[in-house]
């Protein structure tokens, strides 16, 4: 059976003002969603138009649902009584701090899992991208709560479960224990620090390259190394997808030194990547001591680049909401996106590339046949939600509102 949304506000195109200025235009609709959750018809609004099996949004405008692209389920301290991080020296003293309490967080992830998945459906995303540790302390059972959580919100959310060895993949049974996560319901592989952590970059990454044609799966890796360390380890990874014959897709998350080397070097790698389809995730954590990817240089060349909330609220930070369009705010904020198209392309980040309007100011979604997936919020326009991101929002997925 169909259902009506009746009188939601689209983004139709742009109107260009003496002074220079651009003004967002949209206007009216009602859309007919059929049983199979996507858009059949959208019709100009008429107030004389009153089908049965409808609600009325009343204006508020809608903008394509969300992705959230990086984060960790598994680790939040969500549900539980508060508590705040220690002080490390380092990435390694931090690994073993998370370490020691792994086991007796297991048993309650699929409850603090739970408690993150909806934080982020509140916000408005309806795909997790989540890293699950997959380590000799826990073996998976990370991987089976977060499952079991994932399965309580599948008629509102989708997701990538990449198995992580967040403790270092050459060490003990990791590497097997990796597969046995591919055969029990992780959808893809992850990576970390093959400098860094493995302290052996060609090893570490020819291990992932065989786990992953063995399952063949997508690789997403989680590169903090800094500098040429991180540049090498992008670089020679793309060396093994060419001489393996590689065909799956490879994404690269946090890849700081991208902002550490020269702007040649950055158009070098960008070259490199946008000819292997390798997105970056990144989870925007600008502060004043660390250099960050060269995001809007990535985009100009072709690379497609994706944000992530990271973790929240964990061994690693108290900080942190789960609000993805906060993340695309501070983005735009930072590196001063103060026109009304610098705004609205920032959205593109935060929903998988789609936007309402292209960069010329034409419509191009939603359109009949897309997937029904909204976030509705009372913005004028989609510059606007990312400038001053509104706090009130309701997500549709697939023909169905979450809560």
């Amino acid at each position: 059976m169909s259902q009506w949304l009746l009188n939601v506000r689209l983004e139709t195109g742009e109107q260009l003002h003496e002074d220079g200025s651009i003004q967002t235009t949209t206007d009216l609709f009602h859309i007919e969603i059929n049983a199979a959750g996507q858009i059949a018809q959208m019709t100009p609004a008429d107030a004389a138009f009153q089908p049965e099996n409808a609600k009325d949004m009343q204006g508020q405008l809608a903008l394509p649902a969300f992705k959230e692209m990086h984060n960790h389920l598994d680790k939040t301290y969500l549900s539980l009584p508060w508590k705040a991080c220690r002080t490390v020296s380092g990435l390694e003293e931090r690994l073993h701090y998370e370490s020691l309490e792994l086991s007796a967080l297991a048993d309650n992830c699929e409850q603090r899992a739970s408690a993150m998945i909806e934080k982020i459906l509140g916000f408005g995303s309806n795909h997790i991208r989540t890293h699950v540790n997959i380590d000799p302390y826990i073996g998976l059972k990370n991987l089976e709560g977060v499952l079991a959580a994932l399965n309580k919100y599948k008629d509102y959310v989708t997701a990538d479960v990449i198995a992580f060895p967040q403790h270092g993949l050459l060490r003990d049974d990791v590497p097997s224990l990796l597969r046995e996560a591919l055969r029990n319901g992780a959808t893809m592989l992850g990576g970390l620090d093959p400098g860094g952590i493995d302290r052996d970059i060609e090893k570490s990454l020819q291990t992932t390259m065989d786990i992953a044609q063995e399952f063949n799966v997508d690789v997403d890796f989680h590169l903090h190394d800094n500098g040429h360390l991180g540049y090498y380890t992008i670089d020679k990874w793309l060396d093994l997808v060419e001489e393996n014959g590689f065909t799956r897709k490879t994404d690269f998350s946090h890849s700081f030194s991208l902002g550490d080397v020269t702007v040649p070097e950055q158009i070098a790698m960008a070259k490199r990547l946008k000819e292997h389809n390798v997105a970056i995730m990144s989870t925007v954590p600008f502060n004043l001591g660390r250099n960050i990817p060269p995001i809007d240089l990535l985009t100009e060349h072709g690379v497609n680049v994706h944000f992530g909330c990271d973790g929240f609220y964990d061994s690693w930070s108290p900080y942190g909401s789960g609000d993805i369009l906060q993340k695309a705010c501070t983005f735009a904020d930072v590196t001063r996106k103060i026109t009304e198209r610098e705004l609205r392309q920032s959205l593109c980040y935060i929903t998988n590339g789609v936007t309402p309007l292209n960069n010329e100011g034409q419509m191009q979604w939603p359109k009949a046949g897309d997937e029904a997936s909204f976030v509705f919020v009372t913005s004028s326009c989609s510059a606007e939600a990312v400038a001053r991101p509104p706090k009130k929002r309701t997500l549709m997925n697939k023909g169905k509102f979450f809560n």
